[in-house]
């Protein structure tokens, strides 16, 4: 039975999601680095551009994300382990689609997005859904090794030090568990670079950096390791697939 926890008393955010420093942090790639997005976003920003979008996220999005949406929780269900965190539920446009052998763990910061996803569960038969909490996904309140499988879907982008992210996950992941992202990662040159570093200018409004580099979020050895795959049609978003070697 999913835990439908009510707004007024779900789990806070242990802290607003960290903001990063004023400075622009540069992030070693190869042969040339790259900055991290400048304009930050805290909580605050977050829950606001959220709190806007989710009325009409699954018209306008949902579309849009199926493709990455669908490629991550197939993989997610081919992969071993049971226990599941899916970071940046949202309202839940994932959660039908997981084997039922699977048992889910949605967490978000955004209520607004949560009570959609609450919603959709409560319509629908899910037993494999456990809980929808609302909760600081650079900060969780899990113990270590708490799941066998993380999967962040358009998170990266979105919090402050997506490093801060993926240590978290490290940490809630049992070692040889697996870590996986699907997002929209900035594009390497021609036209699509210049109309992303364009609407870099609107992050705090769309509530996510068109301006994102996969170097922001994985560190040189992970990138190494870690499979990254195209989602077609368009090779818009990016599956990411690391195992946890954290001890």
């Amino acid at each position: 039975m999913c835990q439908i926890v009510d707004e007024n008393h779900a789990q806070q955010p242990s802290a607003v999601l960290h903001v990063a420093p004023a400075s622009v942090l540069q992030v070693s790639a190869p042969g040339h680095s790259l900055p991290v997005p400048k304009s930050a976003l805290d909580a605050d920003a977050v829950r606001a551009a959220y709190q806007r979008w989710a009325g009409v996220y699954d018209a306008v999005f949902g579309g849009i994300s199926a493709f990455g949406r669908r490629r991550a929780v197939a993989a997610v269900n081919r992969l071993p382990g049971t226990r599941v965190l899916e970071v940046g539920v949202g309202t839940g446009l994932a959660l039908p689609h997981y084997e039922t052998t699977k048992r889910i763990t949605g967490i978000d910061l955004s209520g607004a997005m949560l009570a959609k996803a609450r919603q959709r569960v409560t319509r629908a038969s899910m037993p494999h859904v456990e809980a929808l909490l609302e909760m600081d996904a650079e900060e969780t309140s899990f113990p270590d090794a708490s799941f066998d499988i993380a999967v962040a879907m358009f998170v990266a982008s979105v919090v402050p030090n997506p490093r801060r992210l993926l240590g978290e996950l490290k940490r809630v992941v049992r070692p040889g568990g697996q870590i996986l992202f699907v997002n929209h990662f900035l594009a390497t040159g021609g036209l699509r670079l210049a109309i992303e570093r364009g609407m870099a200018q609107a992050s705090h409004s769309l509530g996510w950096h068109p301006d994102f580099a996969i170097e922001s979020l994985l560190p040189d050895e992970d990138l190494r390791a870690a499979a990254v795959e195209p989602v077609p049609p368009f090779g818009l978003f990016t599956l990411v697939t690391l195992r946890n070697e954290a001890s």
